[in-house]
């Protein structure tokens, strides 16, 4: 069981350099840094965004419209590092 917990962790932490490289990603897209008619820049925005879109979506709905700033992926951030600590402290041990 304890292989399991350190799987999911790893794959919360994965998600979470995915997280930070999709807002990366689009702020170099808003400020023209990156060219966006290139097809393999293109793939890799369309790929950051439909990873990370379905977890994003429901928190936009619930924080209010900051004009351009989005903080959603830092909500997310949030949420995932305490769900790796909450599997470190609370779970892990119960099952040693």
């Amino acid at each position: 069981m304890l292989a399991l917990l350190e799987t999911i962790d790893l794959a919360l932490t994965l998600y979470s350099y995915v997280i930070i490289a999709s807002a990366i990603f689009s702020w170099l897209h808003a400020f023209n840094v990156i060219n966006s008619s290139n097809h393999f820049v293109a793939s890799i925005g369309e790929f950051l965004y439909r990873v990370t879109e379905p977890a994003l979506r429901p928190i936009r709905r619930f924080i209010p419209d900051l004009g351009g700033i989005d903080i959603s992926p830092i909500i997310l951030l949030l949420i995932i590092f305490f769900l790796q600590r909450f599997l470190a402290t609370t779970i892990a041990p119960a099952l040693l």
